[in-house]
């Protein structure tokens, strides 16, 4: 076979990979990084939302912050009720974790997986990540395990 010959079967079966591993929704893309997806759904402008997505990315998880013009629409989607709502709600490898919730506890909540709708934090507490605010005293907080009935448990406190 002539050098030319190999270098086109070469190029096309490179071609061929690198259009299996980068199609759009091919999970083999996800392959290529080791962080599991965060899409966090929140408030244009809103800071704290950011600041929890940056302790996020502190472990092995890569955030991408989409604006919503209707936060509450997205929440009532994926089962989040006013009572259980907070300023963001982020989608993670099928759960919804609603709020200011640890990065812990969503590592534990992935490696545990329960059949559940995901985690909330409701409000917005002094202390919790990206809640941190100097010079004031972290408030108690529960983060809450969300049943497909509607239910809640106590996931953990802090």
């Amino acid at each position: 076979m002539s050098n030319k010959k190999i270098l086109i079967y070469g190029l096309l079966f490179t071609a061929g990979v690198a259009v299996f591993l980068f199609w759009p929704g091919n999970s083999a893309s996800n392959m290529l990084s080791d962080n599991t997806e965060v899409v966090m759904y929140k408030n244009e402008g809103c800071q704290c939302c950011t600041r929890w997505g940056d302790h996020m990315m502190e472990g092995d998880f890569a955030v991408e912050e989409v604006p919503v013009p209707v936060l509450m629409q997205v929440k009532r989607d994926n089962g989040i009720t006013r009572e259980l709502a907070s300023c963001h709600t982020a989608i993670i490898d099928g759960y919804v974790v609603e709020g200011h919730v640890p990065r812990k506890d969503v590592e534990r909540l992935l490696a545990e997986r329960p059949d559940a709708i995901g985690l909330a934090v409701p409000g917005m507490p002094i202390g919790s990540p990206g809640m941190e605010t100097p010079g004031r005293a972290a408030d108690s907080y529960d983060v809450l395990l969300v049943n497909k009935d509607g239910t809640t448990s106590v996931f953990a406190s802090h």
